[in-house]
């Protein structure tokens, strides 16, 4: 916890950033901003156990401001090289609680002179987001600047499809474990997507790593892929250089 604190202002937060391919054309559309601690004697701490030390310890919204605004950069940096890239960011419910969340993401989104839609928030469904009113007020105040809303990791929390959808969501995004156990989620995740498309959102489907995999989102009819097949998280300098090749 000492360590993490002033990780970000030392420089040993980074954010590394995943591809999502649109199904149809198999074109870069949006990435993944994803934080990576360099810990100067450990290495490289993985998120798993660094942000629930933030979280726990109130320092995820320094490392979250960070991420965002990683975000609306690299976004408006492959803008002016004319690629319009979405950019979506992992949000914590402790991030959405902080009374000033709102005001930091609008104050990032202007100083990059972006339009908020280039911006989707992912907040976790194995989280109960949809229990705690603070939350999805903030939710709604974020859809209603133009922020795409992501429910990630569908298919892992005890959420039905039902419930998630009283959130102002724009995104779902199916969890890689059902996508890796295609035959044992196939009525699952048929179903889902019909719905999700029903009321209009996006879907996308992670852990793609196989073109198994990725016959299987399209015969779903999932709008997007994400996975290792396409590529690992990567630098800025790497997604450029497979947009220029795309």
């Amino acid at each position: 916890m000492s360590d993490l604190e002033g990780a970000v202002d030392r420089g040993e937060i980074v954010a590394l950033f995943q591809p999502q391919i649109d199904v149809q054309t198999r074109q870069i559309v949006a990435v993944e901003a994803l934080a990576r601690w360099n810990h100067p004697e450990l290495g490289s701490v993985p998120p798993e156990i660094f942000i629930p030390i933030a979280e726990e310890h109130h320092l995820i919204n320094r490392i979250g401001d960070f991420m965002i605004d990683e975000g609306c950069r690299l976004a408006a940096d492959f803008l002016a090289l004319g690629h319009r890239i979405d950019v979506a960011v992992n949000v914590s419910a402790a991030q959405l609680l902080d009374l000033e969340f709102l005001d930091r993401v609008q104050q990032n989104i202007q100083r990059h002179a972006l339009s908020p839609a280039n911006i989707t928030v992912e907040v976790t469904e194995s989280l109960p987001i949809a229990d705690v009113p603070e939350v999805s007020e903030r939710l709604v105040e974020l859809r209603e600047l133009g922020l795409g809303i992501s429910v990630d990791d569908f298919g892992t929390g005890h959420s039905s499809l039902d419930r998630l959808l009283v959130l102002p969501a724009t995104e779902l995004k199916i969890d890689q474990s059902l996508i890796r156990d295609m035959e044992a989620s196939a009525a699952l995740l048929r179903a889902a997507v019909r719905t999700a498309h029903d009321y209009g959102l996006r879907v996308v489907a992670e852990g793609v790593e196989t073109e198994e995999h990725f016959e299987w989102c399209i015969e779903l009819g999932c709008d997007r892929a994400q996975g290792y097949l396409f590529s690992r998280p990567t630098t800025e300098h790497a997604i450029a250089q497979l947009l220029a090749v795309a």
